[in-house]
């Protein structure tokens, strides 16, 4: 019998359930057992495709092309638990699912309500994640206890554990105990406010990890189990990181939860825990031997989570060659006003992530041929690779007006231009080219040693493409492309191989890096950026200069 695990979060949002379940996850297949993950998020929208960055953070994208929550990277970067679309549901598909159902016909002519036709429809997601290959299914519950959006999920899981016996859930409420400097104290008032409305729903947590940035004394722990009616072990301290989140298994090893898990839930076929890669992770990342600096140059900069994988990417090349990255963040329109010079240099590389819209996308073709032109590791990724195919058609090729014909239908050089088959798409959602596609390297390319490999799977999302009709010109002057679709009709990698590391790909490394694993083109550009800060004196290397 499958077991479930059910994640929920209260007093305040962005308390960190996704990296908490994530961990849970990690911890569990360490002692043995199989797990899946699984995010619900109470927004309507159907996915988070549409949705702004800044509304939503990245959009994490998955082999089968589902555009997901970013909570599902932390899954994959944790467990090695294969993803699919049935991992990540909204209340949009929910309730499109149910209309879809009601138009055909199929409740025989019954009031459609929330409850059971809802709440009917959440568990069933629920329970297709189950099976005989799945020792424990985590399902994180988007959003704050209180929330209006979230009751439907809340009530489905609640009438969840009456389906399957209550012996084959776990509850697990997320909260927050803050600290208020003028008391000097802890106050544990909100989280007995958060248990308070899951228990008017119906749901006694069985576990409550407690978020806080000061250690709670055993006497607060007490009192929170007594009035959240939880034993006081299983009342679980998660303090706030400093370092690195790659501590949060391990504070939650500290604090036991693993093994409350497997006693709750019976998971009698739990092996004893081998935590020895992780400890060995945190030793290379506490123990630099390099220092370096990257600069990451998007439209979205000043939000964090709207380029989370990529940054977390950078972070495992890191710990992969035992270095200290510091990461600059640095808005494309800023460089637009202040120019190169000021904002970018010192680094030692420079990396122009994805993105879309206008806006900010000539302060990224800057950035592109400032790293060109003064011999700077460079990585671009999805519209960080057409930036480079701009500039280099442009400051290279003397193509005037080369664009993209998504920033400019009339530009006289269009050297990236839309997929013939995006040309009559008129609905946004999910209509890109997204998902795992394979890709043909030339072995002797800088991403061809960098793989080791001739072939690859990698994750787009995009509409537009290098356009073919200019890939004899742009390799006469130099460009190289080192990766195409296996018909060789798609560009995938451009090189410039008279570059000390100039590397762009038409896909999303980022989603497929894992912190014991760093992502072999990751690597590779850390590595170049290493090589640079050591061998670099006053004066900049040399790099392809404008024609």
């Amino acid at each position: 019998m499958t077991k479930h695990i059910f994640v929920t979060g209260g007093v305040v949002s962005s308390l960190g359930k996704g990296l908490t379940s994530a961990s849970i996850g990690m911890l569990l297949e360490q002692r043995g057992l199989r797990v899946r993950m699984q995010k619900l998020d109470p927004y309507i929208n159907v996915d988070p495709g549409t949705m702004s960055p800044y509304q939503h953070g990245e959009v994490y994208v998955l082999d089968d092309g589902s555009e997901t929550d970013l909570d599902l990277g932390h899954y994959e970067r944790f467990t090695s638990g294969l993803l699919s679309r049935d991992c990540n549901y909204t209340t949009g598909q929910i309730y499109l699912s149910v209309i879809e159902k009601e138009r055909k016909g199929q409740f025989l002519g019954k009031t459609v309500q929330v409850i059971p036709h809802i709440t009917n429809e959440i568990k069933s997601v629920v329970k297709r994640m189950g099976g005989d290959d799945v020792d424990v299914v985590i399902t994180e519950i988007g959003g704050t206890v209180g929330d209006i959006e979230s009751l439907p999920f809340l009530e489905a899981i609640r009438q969840f554990s009456l389906d399957v016996g209550r012996e084959n859930v776990l509850y697990m409420h997320l909260t927050l105990v803050p600290y208020l400097k003028a008391a000097d104290e802890l106050k544990t008032k909100p989280t007995q406010h958060s248990v308070g409305q899951l228990r008017m729903i119906g749901i006694q947590p069985d576990v409550l990890v407690c978020r806080c940035e000061h250690s709670i004394s055993r006497d607060d722990r007490e009192k929170i189990a007594l009035f959240c009616n939880v034993p006081v072990e299983a009342v679980i301290e998660e303090k706030d990181k400093d370092f690195s989140i790659y501590e949060v298994p391990l504070s939650l090893v500290e604090n036991k939860l693993d093994e409350l898990v497997i006693k709750k839930l019976g998971l009698t076929s739990a092996k004893p825990l081998d935590i020895s890669p992780w400890t060995d992770l945190l030793h290379r990342l506490r123990n630099p031997h390099h220092e370096i600096s990257i600069a990451v140059v998007g439209k979205y900069a000043e939000h964090k989570d709207a380029y989370k994988s990529i940054y977390e990417s950078i972070d495992h090349a890191g710990m992969h060659h035992q270095a200290q990255v510091r990461i600059g963040r640095i808005q494309s329109a800023d460089i637009e006003r202040e120019g190169c010079e000021r904002l970018l240099s010192g680094y030692d590389g420079i990396l122009v992530p994805g993105g879309f819209g206008e806006r900010g996308i000539e302060g990224k073709v800057q950035a592109v041929k400032f790293a060109r032109e003064r011999g700077i590791p460079f990585f671009g990724i999805c519209l960080g690779m057409q930036c480079a195919v701009i500039d280099y058609g442009r400051n290279v090729m003397n193509l005037e007006a080369a664009h993209s014909s998504e920033f400019d239908k009339d530009t006289q050089h269009p050297v990236i231009c839309l997929l013939d088959e995006q040309q009559n798409v008129t609905q946004m959602g999910g209509t890109m080219r997204l998902g795992s596609q394979p890709a043909k390297l030339d072995p002797e390319s800088v991403a061809g040693k960098a793989y080791g490999v001739t072939e690859v799977n990698e994750r787009h999302r995009h509409r537009y493409e290098f356009n073919n009709t200019y890939r004899e010109s742009f390799e006469a002057a130099g460009l190289k492309f080192s990766g195409t679709s296996p018909d060789g009709g798609l560009v995938e990698i451009v090189e410039i191989p008279a570059h000390p590391w100039f590397c762009a790909v038409q896909f999303h490394p980022e989603f497929k890096s894992k912190p014991l694993q760093a992502h072999p083109l990751f690597a590779g550009f850390v590595g170049a950026a290493i090589e640079r800060h050591q061998s670099r004196s006053t004066k900049d290397g040399l790099g392809v200069s404008s024609r």
